[in-house]
């Protein structure tokens, strides 16, 4: 049977790749120290979904451990020898970033630089697939022109018609401290793919969301608002009159990409991955697309200043992907994504 060692394994795209690939009779060996509560708070829990994992998967085995260890990682790694590494584990907030700038480049960076040579010293040849970030870009997707709609913000620049490409600059841009360390990983991956023949590559995630995230105001948009609408608590717009615009995709759909991947893996690749164009919505049209399924009115203030090195609009350019793994596209609509995770959250908290 197959290894597959995937971190972060309790979180989102953790969990939803290990249920994924355990279908498929790997043997998965998830690795998650449950650190979300400690950047998150209580609401950040992962251990609900831990539990699910252990009691539902019989092929499923927990390692209590922090990226950010690195002769643990190593051992574990060399004990292992897995087919594949995911690694999801992040430090995911670029707001909380700023008060925790070590404990964020610790875990975004370096966490990622002792998974990669511990895989370059134990399974160089085993794919080694990393969730990346699209504000790897910084805040420039912002100087694109843009025209402004009743409900959101839009490209006002037919090159860009399709969403941002993986061509589109790093450079020259505010990134967030959070972006700052994902884009370190982010290069690392990829040096680790060109410079020693690894197969590796980088998901430059738009918002990656569905039934299993533990969304909070600082990670985890949909969920958040979302849990927000059917708890009547208000939820915080920041800036940009709340049509700042977003491409979501299901984590589902994150697992089927990986698993093409897997199948056919290329050395130092950088893919944009999100929803695309059609799985797009502003806050504003999120508001209204979730009240279409509670229906409850969405509880909201407005605060005028945005988020430091927040984008206005973005949506990822799936042209390249596509290209590259032609029977792999988006399956789950941006409408059955938040009726799932409508019906998530009112399992989870019973409203």
């Amino acid at each position: 049977m197959k290894k597959l060692l995937v971190t972060g394994s309790s979180g989102l795209i953790g969990s939803e790749v290990s249920r994924f690939f355990h279908a498929k009779g790997f043997q998965i060996h998830g690795l998650d120290n449950n650190q979300r509560a400690v950047f998150f708070g209580p609401q950040g829990d992962t251990r609900w979904t831990q539990k699910r994992l252990t009691s539902d998967l019989p092929n499923y085995c927990h390692h209590e451990l922090d990226i950010r260890d690195r002769q643990g990682i190593i051992d574990l790694v060399k004990s292992l020898r897995p087919a594949c590494i995911i690694h999801t584990a992040a430090q995911p907030s670029h707001d909380k970033a700023a008060s925790i700038p070590f404990e964020d480049f610790e875990t975004n960076a370096t966490g990622t630089l002792n998974l990669l040579e511990a895989a370059r010293q134990f399974c160089p040849e085993s794919p080694f697939i990393n969730m990346s970030t699209n504000k790897v870009y910084g805040d420039l997707p912002n100087s694109i022109p843009l025209k402004e709609l009743d409900t959101r913000w839009e490209y006002d620049d037919t090159r860009y018609v399709n969403g941002i490409p993986e061509s589109f600059s790093i450079d020259q841009s505010t990134h967030s401290l959070f972006g700052s360390s994902k884009l370190a990983a982010d290069v690392m991956v990829q040096e680790y793919g060109r410079y020693f023949g690894m197969p590796t590559c980088c998901l430059r995630g738009g918002c990656l969301t569905g039934p299993n995230h533990s969304g909070v105001e600082l990670h985890g948009f949909l969920s958040y608002l979302v849990k927000c609408n059917l708890e009547g608590k208000p939820y915080t717009v920041f800036g940009y009159k709340g049509k700042q615009v977003r491409d979501n995709i299901h984590s589902e759909d994150v697992a089927r990409f990986m698993s093409e991947f897997i199948n056919a893996p290329r050395c130092g690749e950088v893919y944009n991955l999100g929803g695309g164009k059609d799985n797009t919505c502003s806050v504003l049209e999120a508001f209204s697309l979730t009240e279409s399924f509670t229906g409850k009115k969405q509880v909201y203030s407005y605060v005028d200043q945005n988020r430091v090195g927040d984008h206005i609009c973005y949506y990822s350019d799936l042209s390249k992907i596509k290209a590259h793994y032609p029977k792999w596209s988006i399956s789950k609509t941006l409408d059955q994504t938040v009726s799932e995770i409508v019906d998530s959250w009112r399992n989870r908290i019973g409203a």
